[in-house]
């Protein structure tokens, strides 16, 4: 149980760098265009914003790996909450995709941590 957990755990936080590279760098260019089905106009009109929230991104992703490093299992699990919680208002407020992809594998993670 504890490799899957810390498998799940990690895939987040790499997940969760690999939205800070989309939101903060890709945003306009064909792969984030694409990804977040924008329009270049739109992302354009909207660079700062998702460059800001790839920055959160980032510091979810700094969150478990500093919680890991450090054998801190608390701030482990408060990273993943908070990405269940970014994951469920994502869902809310712009598509339930995000749920799937964001809130389901630290779900999973805080599941498997719980039972390690």
């Amino acid at each position: 149980m504890y490799w899957i957990a810390l498998a799940l755990t990690l895939l987040v936080a790499l997940l969760h760098l690999y939205f800070l590279v989309l939101e903060m760098f890709l945003w306009t260019r064909p792969l984030g265009l694409k990804t977040f089905r924008n329009s270049p106009e739109k992302a354009e009109t909207t660079r700062v914003l998702a460059a800001n929230q790839g920055l959160y991104n980032g510091f979810l992703a700094a969150g478990i790996v500093a919680g890991l490093v450090l054998a801190q299992p608390v701030l482990v699990t408060f990273s993943l909450v908070c990405v269940v919680v970014a994951g469920c208002y994502g869902a809310y407020s712009v598509s339930r995709r995000i749920f799937m992809i964001q809130a389901v594998p630290a779900i999973l993670a805080l599941v498997f941590r719980a039972l390690a």
